[in-house]
């Protein structure tokens, strides 16, 4: 089952991007942005569903260099 994470910039806490992944990502996971950026992940959350969905959303934290 495929996981969305939404990329998240550390310094601003802005959404970067929406990614899909083949399993949940590891808080070393390494991975190229859209604009080709190799970027390492600082952390990963995961929330909780809303009530009713079954859909978790994951987070994945980034220092953007650029």
């Amino acid at each position: 089952m495929a996981v969305i994470a939404t990329i998240m910039n550390t310094a601003t806490g802005q959404p970067i991007q929406k990614m899909t992944f083949g399993r949940m990502p590891k808080p070393w996971v390494s991975f190229n942005l859209a604009t080709g950026e190799l970027v390492t992940a600082d952390r990963v959350d995961v929330g909780k569903p809303a009530p009713g969905k079954v859909v978790v959303p994951v987070s994945v934290w980034v220092t953007v260099k650029g």
